[in-house]
């Protein structure tokens, strides 16, 4: 089945996540890399959003599950918004997430988890 690639490059939020003292305490700034491989199961109407998957939608569900609660590891972060888009959209046939921490470290400009998941 021709399948079609939705992908957001560097969706910025701030999250609460880490296991160290200070992550505990405040939020963090996270990026976020995505791509969704979507089912094409109908003819695209330009004049008609239905014939399409939304990306608003996935973008609402990744920003909600990484801000909705704190997180330890971007490892669980990771596997979650994985799980949530797999379970809400069921034209997504792949998903790829990237999450990265661009302040972790001061000798890099991130270190992240990338997670890939197929139905």
């Amino acid at each position: 089945m021709p399948t079609r690639r939705i992908f957001f490059s560097q969706l910025a939020l701030d999250a609460r996540i880490g296991i160290l003292e200070h992550e505990l305490r405040a939020t963090q700034p996270l990026h976020i890399d995505a791509e969704f491989d979507v089912d094409i199961t109908q003819e695209v109407h330009d004049q008609n959003i239905q014939t399409v998957l939304d990306y608003r939608l996935l973008r609402h569900a990744i920003v909600d599950e990484c801000t909705q609660a704190h997180v330890n590891l971007l490892e669980t972060l990771s596997e979650r918004v994985v799980q949530r888009i797999l379970d809400e959209f069921p034209q997504v046939q792949l998903v790829k997430i990237r999450i990265s921490k661009p302040l972790a470290f001061s000798d890099c400009a991130a270190v992240g988890i990338e997670l890939q998941r197929s139905r």
